[in-house]
Order: structure tokens, then sequence, then C-alpha cells
């Protein structure tokens, strides 16, 4: 209650935190008429005039009310648009490294180019995020056109460019792209062989539009990197046939879980025609030996019988597309993973591609929080404000419009069934359109958009549909539903990109109608023709009552209805805004009110009958939250296995750039070698044991084997001082002179490429079978569950010394690699291999990054500390007199520097 009325008296913190941020639009606003009575080569000149204030010590704060008042100049000189002061604050936000959230149609994209070209002044590159590549391409030029303007160079990073160009792209003062371009880069850079290859440099700032678009449902699933393996399409159509001869009485399906199992009676029948089509070892399902066939099986289940056509995929072309389920758009080129996306080419009777492996993975959450700075705009954050502190630390400010909104948003309507709800829709919507009222319908999916469709055909309403069909022609369809009776069922409208304007989109208009009109008298009168069409048509709708919106269904999640919601009533236009309901919709049948309310509902309402009731509207805003907390839950949890990976990622991937950038790689080699000895000499000696009692045939094999080299062990042994230690040296310089040998085959560069190459390629190679065994261990080890143990710990665990094992096989292969290389003199030096073919895909959750994972001791989870790849790579730095500076200088291996004969882990070095 007094929380109530503090807030009535001095307004949110939200409010308060805006006001503010006053007195900087204030300062913004003084430098208005110096700014506005400069010519344009002057008001050009301010960036090299920031510029060179940033190198004399000034900081971005001090540079802000001034600069920001230059972009404004600019922008209505280049595109005769003024920011209002409510922009200027959504800058100010945007550059703290905060969330904007700010309604539809309040100019966002106009806002970023606060930040983005405050930011871009130190010229370490500024990324502006969009959620598809033709916004990226839109935004790059239209708001281009004021960054170059103040001589900034702007870059766009779109598919099926050559590296050159992206090259040329990511070293632009301002580069736009898409969050799956930018995160693909990232990971095929830390793939190549050499550091002039690569793309990238260092991250600086990002400001991600569609914010929570990209950081919250997008971020679920993972950015995957990978090469196909064996063709297995023989297998997945058999296990197809087998689950499509079964009915629903041999399963069990969970609908809010996704998953489905077989009942004891579908077990035994899969078994007797798996047994009959030759695929089963032995009689029982889940023997060891088929597994395989349990895996192919269980995701031939989920295929049939979870994922239907024209919701999750369509089939075009002969090709199974995935339709985003928050965007209803295509996902060219993405494929579900584990067999997944092959089992439904199977179902669908098309050509199998073969199933990949990972070579690389990385997620959302890891990629955007590698940035120093992160801030984003939308018009929907406010209800996931807790998930985007907690994951990115970024606050929500929400931003308020500069004309009040004046939309009427009704009570939701409730019917029995779909067939009732469309019936009804489909009516109310011929009303609306009588009267000269353009309606924007929005469904959950491409199946419901095409029965809506159906509907209004019978009610005689001309339409349009926008979903994943008609993508190519989105951008038009969203451009012109402001015109008057116009229809549009749109299966999503998050975004889109491209206001909804009243009465019509001139420059839609221009561009379509006047495409064959020259430059000229005649053209100029064609537009004063249209634009006056547009103003009559906009009072007119105006006069109708504004765009009215209509909901189908409610979605999961408040955020995707309220930017449905949020199409009508901007910049202070009118309109109105309706959901219908029904209770055979998925969120009621999911995970709406229990049995006894829908009985209720069933047996009350008559066909054809609607009820409305604030109570109702609030029991589905709870199914909605109830939703949504279980999904952050899930999410939450992704992200905590895949810390676990994102800190072996960065150790890997660290070396990696180390390893490019070392002038040589010899000492890495040598102490991988003298490891290797080490652990060698170590297995077959043991610590405090006599020496009839070592394995010295076993030691000699081993050597052999890993060495190439043939050492006279027995004269050794028959020697009265014969100590591991000896031994352990002697062997080293047997393989040290070994490679010394070889190494003289070759030019010194030569050989210093070989050993790089070797060792990147090891890596790779290693880095890929661990993430495959990570995944792998990351599907069962909830098992453990059952044991009393906490599967994340029992993961930690488990993961780390997968690691351990990792540095150990790539330490032995270089080790054998460089023992057995045979050289072929060439004119030219080997080239470093190229790249391998792979795919690039983005699904299955998977989650992470670095510093959630450093949690204190007291919570129960396991904090663990990454053991370094190798022994550090030379610095170059020499060697001081102080033994406090030798860790990390001093191979362990080596002579102590101080001049004592032993080696520096037994001297100085000793822990």
């Amino acid at each position: 209650m007094l929380g109530g009325l503090a807030k009535s008296l001095f307004g949110s913190s939200n409010d308060r935190y805006v006001k503010s941020l006053g007195s900087i639009v204030n300062k913004i606003a003084g430098f208005e008429p110096t700014i506005s009575a400069m010519s344009d080569e002057e008001l050009a000149s301010q960036t090299a005039k920031f510029r060179e204030r940033l190198a004399n010590g000034s900081k971005l704060d001090d540079l802000l009310p001034e600069a920001f008042a230059t972009v404004r100049e600019a922008a209505k000189r280049v595109l005769g648009q003024r920011h209002y002061d409510v922009q200027m604050i959504g800058g100010i936000v945007l550059h703290r490294g905060e969330i904007a959230e700010m309604r539809t149609g309040e100019g966002k994209t106009l806002v970023a180019t606060l930040a983005v070209y405050l930011n871009a002044l130190p010229g370490q590159g500024v990324h502006v995020i969009t959620v598809n590549d033709y916004l990226a391409a839109r935004d790059a030029e239209w708001m281009g056109r004021v960054y170059k303007f103040l001589g900034m160079t702007v870059g766009v990073i779109i598919p099926n460019l050559t590296d050159g160009q992206r090259r040329e792209a990511y070293h632009s003062d301002i580069t736009y792209g898409t969050n799956n371009e930018f995160g693909f880069d990232y990971l095929r850079d830390n793939m190549k062989y050499e550091r002039t290859s690569m793309v990238q440099r260092p991250f600086a700032m990002a400001i991600v539009d569609e914010v929570d678009s990209v950081l919250i449902d997008e971020a679920r699933t993972p950015l995957i990197i990978s090469g196909p393996t064996d063709d297995k399409s023989d297998l997945y159509r058999s296990v197809d046939l087998v689950v499509k001869q079964l009915v629903p009485g041999d399963y069990e399906k969970d609908e809010k879980q996704k998953t489905i199992i077989l009942t004891e009676d579908g077990t035994e029948k899969v078994e007797r025609m798996l047994e009959a089509a030759g695929l089963l070892e032995g009689q029982n399902l889940y023997d060891f030996e088929n597994t395989q066939v349990v895996h192919h099986l269980n995701q031939a289940l989920r295929a049939i019988v979870m994922f239907k056509a024209d919701t999750d995929y369509i089939v075009k072309d002969g090709k199974v597309i995935i339709i985003d389920e928050f965007t209803g758009r295509m996902m060219d080129g993405r494929r579900w993973s584990d067999g997944l996306h092959q089992a439904v080419e199977a179902k669908e009777g098309v050509e199998i591609e073969p199933e990949n492996q990972t070579m690389a993975s990385i997620t959302f959450q890891n990629y955007f929080r590698m940035y120093p700075k992160l801030s984003g705009m939308t018009g929907t954050a406010a209800t996931e404000a807790a998930e985007f502190f907690d994951i990115y630390k970024m606050n929500v400010v929400t931003i308020p419009t500069n004309v009040g909104v004046q939309r009427v948003d009704e009570e939701d309507e409730f019917y029995k069934d779909t067939a009732d709800k469309f019936q009804a829709i489909a009516k109310k919507i011929k009303f609306h359109a009588e009267k000269g009222q353009p309606v924007l319908v929005g469904t959950v999916s491409i199946e419901k958009s095409e029965l809506l469709s159906e509907f209004l055909v019978k009610e005689g309403v001309k339409h349009e549909v926008l979903n994943a069909r008609q993508h190519e022609r989105e951008a038009h369809i969203v451009a012109q539903a402001g015109r008057m009776s116009v229809v549009t069922i749109a299966t999503n409208m998050a975004g889109r990109g491209t206001d909804i304007q009243l009465g019509g989109n001139l420059e839609f208009r221009i561009n379509d109608e006047l495409t064959d009109l020259e430059e000229g008298p005649e053209r100029d009168a064609a537009i004063q023709r249209i634009k006056a069409e547009i103003e009559n048509e906009k009072a007119n709708v105006l006069a109708a009552g504004g765009l009215f919106v209509l909901g189908t269904e409610r979605h999961e999640s408040r955020r995707i209805d309220n930017q449905l919601r949020g199409r009508s009533g901007r910049q202070g236009d009118p309109g109105l805004s309706r959901f219908y309901l029904s209770l055979d919709d998925d969120l009621l049948r999911i995970f709406g009110p229990d049995t006894l309310f829908a009985r209720m509902m069933r047996s009350n309402i008559g066909d054809g009958e609607a009820i409305g009731s604030k109570w109702l509207s609030k029991a589905i805003e709870t199914a909605q939250k109830k939703v949504e907390a279980r999904n952050y839950d899930i999410r939450k949890q992704v992200v905590e296995y895949d810390d676990v990976m994102n800190d072996q990622r960065k150790v890997v991937y660290e070396q990696r750039s180390d390893i490019m950038d070392a002038e040589t790689v010899g000492d890495v080699v040598e102490d991988m070698r003298s490891e290797t000895v080490n652990a060698i000499v170590g297995d077959a000696c043991p610590p405090n044991s006599y020496p009839e009692q070592w394995d010295a045939e076993g030691l000699k094999a081993k050597l052999a084997d890993m060495l190439n080299i043939d050492v006279p062990l027995d004269d050794w042994l028959k020697e009265e001082a014969v100590d591991p230690e000896m031994i352990e040296e002697r062997v080293r310089e047997a393989a040290d002179a070994h490679v010394v040998q070889k190494a003289s085959e070759l030019d010194p560069e030569t050989w210093i490429q070989v050993e790089k190459s070797i060792l990147l390629q090891n890596l790779d190679h290693h880095w890929k079978e661990h993430l495959a065994t990570l995944d792998a261990l990351r599907q069962v080890v909830h098992l453990r569950a059952y044991a009393q143990k906490t599967p994340i710990n029992e993961y930690k665990q488990e993961a780390f010394s997968l690691f351990q094992r990792m540095l150990d096989s790539i330490r032995e292969d270089v080790t054998r690699t460089i023992a057995y290389a045979q050289f072929q003199m060439n004119d030219v030096p080997p080239p470093l291999p190229d790249l391998p073919d792979f795919i690039t895909t983005h699904f299955d959750p998977f989650s992470g990054d670095d510093d959630t994972n450093d949690i204190d001791a007291g919570s129960g989870l396991i904090t663990t500390r990454l053991p370094p790849l190798s022994i550090p790579l030379p610095s170059g730095a020499e060697i001081g007199e102080d033994p406090a500076d030798w860790e990390g200088k001093v191979s362990r291996n080596a002579p102590c520097p101080c001049g004592s004969g032993r080696k520096y882990k037994h001297c100085h070095g000793a822990v």
C-alpha cells in the first residue's frame, strides 16, 4: 500500500530515471542553434574534431551532448527527420549499455544512430544487430546516409560474401548484420589457420534491434557449424515405416515437454516389427547393441507425432524447411540436430541429407556477453526484465511515447471451439473492413492462417496472407496494411521492420507504381498525386477508428501478444485491439486452467456463443506467466550447462590464437614432447619402486610407438645409478635429437609452418570429438539424479576430466605425428590446410557464458579452474634475475636459470 502511494506521488523508479535524463536532453538542445548554423562541410568535420578530443583524453560521456546534437542535425539534412526529445533519451539509454523499450512506430531505427555514432568515434567498430538480412541491408543503406555524411564508413554483413568483403565490412566504423552472421563469422574465424584470413576484429560495442527476439527467443538454441558424417538414409526410411504403423495407444506424449515414449505394448509391437525388418540385434529393443536403432526410433516418433507440416516446417522444392515459431519465417539452410531433421525428411518422403557432426558451436548468450558494451531496443522487454538482468546484466528502461497512446484494448472473447471462434472472427473482420477500417489479424501458425483465410473467402472478404510462404513480399504487404478496408493475416508481427502507416506507405507506393517513370515533372506530379491520395485515405481511416488488431490466439509469451497489439495506435493514432480464444487453443489446452474449468466452459457455452470477462483474461495471463517462468528456467539451466563448455572453448580458442600469432612454436612442441616422455617413463617406472619392478619391455615398445626411437634401455638398466630421472633425461635427448634431424631436412620457415599446422589440426580434431562427447554426456547426466546426485555438479566434474583427457591426447598425438612425419622436398612450402566443408545451423537448446560460472562454494555448485592447454608460448621477453618472474617463462623441464643443474620443476619451480 505504501509502495503504491509512493509510486503515485513520486513516480516509478523507471519514471524517475527517465526524468533524470532530462538535464542531458536540455544540454543537447543547447547545442542545436550553433550546430544548425554550420555548413554541410563544417558539420561533417565534427567527426574529426570529436576524435581529436578523444585522443586528448576526453571521455565519450563528455562528447555526448554535442555529438547527439550533430547527429540530430545530420538526420534533418539527409533524411528529413529530426529526433524527438524522447528519442534522445532512448539514445542515452543505448549508450549506457541498457535496453530501451520503445513502442512500435516511435522510431527505434533512428534512435540507434545517436548511440552508434558516438560509440563509433574511437574507431574500434560498432555492430548493429538486426533480426533478418533485409533489415540489415535496408538500415545500412538508410541510416548509413547519416553516418557517411558525417565521414564514417558503413559495412553490412549478409550471406554469400567473400572473406575479403566480410573483412572490409568488419573494419568499417559501423557494421550492420544479423545475429547469425556475426556469430558464425566468430566460429569460422576460430577454425582458420592464419591470423590474416580471419575477418573479425576485437569486439567493442553491439546494439541489438528487437533485443527480446535475439537475446531471449533465439538464444534458446545455439549456432552450430557442422560437417557431414556417414549416410544412414536407409535406416531412417526403415524406422519411419515401422513408426507409421503405430497407433496412439502405442505411445504416450507430453506436449508441455515435447517428449514422447512408447508404452509397454508399443515396445513389444515395435520389437516384432524391427525384428521382421532385420534391424534388431537379439530380441530386446533396449540391449546395448540396439542403441542406435532406439535413438532413430525416438527421433522418428517425435517427427511423426510431435512435428506438424505447415506449423513446425514446410516442404518446398523437395526440402524440409524449418519455420521459426516466433516470426513464422522460413529458416533456409537451418536443420534440426541429432537426426531429427533426417527423420522429418523420411516422414515427408523427400531426399534425406546426411547427419552432421558438430565442429564448433556457440550460444547467443556466450557470443553477446563477449562485447564490452551491449545494449538493445525493442517494443516489448519489460516482461522479461529479470532475465535480461540475470543473464546479460542489462537494465530495461521504458521510454515514454512522443504522443499519448489512444488505442483501446478490449477484453478477450472466449468460444467453445475453433470453428465457432473463426466464424465469429470472419464476421467481425467483415464488419470492420466494410466501414473502411484496416484490420491486422495475428495467428500462431501457417496452418491457422490458411484456415482463417478459408473462412474469409466464404464471407467474401478480400485479404492478404503474410506467412513463410509469402516471405519475399512481406515488406510490401506490411507497408500497405494500414490502407482503407485492407485485411492482412500475419503469422507473427515480431521484427517485421516495416511500420504500418495509416493510409499507406508513400515510399513503397512510389517504388511499386512509378518504377517506369523517369525523373522529371511527370514523376514529380505523380508523387504529389500519391501523397494527396495517402493524406485523404489516412483521414478516412482515422475517422473509421484507425487500425484494428485482432489476435486469433494467445501466444505462450505475453511479449508476442504485445508486439501484435503495438502495431495499432502508433504516434498517437487511434486504434483497437482484441483477442479471440477457444478451449481448443494450444495455450489453454496444454497450460490453461484444470479440466473442471474446461468442462464447465464446454457445458455452459452454446454453439457460436461468446463470453468475456476480466477474470478469464486474468486466468490466461496467469497461464502465460507460468509458461514464461518455465521457459526461463529451461534457458537458465541450459546456460549453466553451457558455461562449462564456454570456459573450455575460451581456453581452446585463445590457444589457437596464440599459436597463430607466435613467431615459432618450437618450445610448445618440445614441452609437449617432454611431458609425453615424463608420462611414458612415469607409467613404466613408478616412483619409489625398484628397477626389477619396472616394465622395461612395455616402456621400450611405448617409446618406439610414440616417439619413433629405439633406445638401448637394457644397457641403461645395467648401470648402478639408474633411476627414472636419468632414463627420462636420456629418452628426451634421444627424442629431441630425432626431431632435430627431421627439422634439418627443411628450411626453418617451412619447419615452423609444419609445426603450426600439426598443432592446429590436432587441436581442432580433438576439440570436435570433445564437443560430441560433451553433447552425449549432457543428454544422459540427468539420470544421475536417481542416485541423489546433482546433475550439474556431475556434468562439471565429468567435463573437467574429459577436458584434461583431451589435453593429454593432443599432447601425445602432436608428439607422435612429428616423430613419424615424412617430408617430400618441393620448391614451394606446403600450404596450410583449407577449412573443411561445413554447414551452419542454429538449433537445440544449448547456452552459456563466462562470468556466471564463478559461483561461490556455498551454493553447492562446483567451480573448477581449467588447466592451460599447454605450457605458455614464448612471449619474447627476457628472463630477469628474480625467480618470482620465472613462472610461465621457463619450461618446467628446462634447466633452472639459477645454475643449480637441476630441472626448473625440481628447483625454483617446485610447487
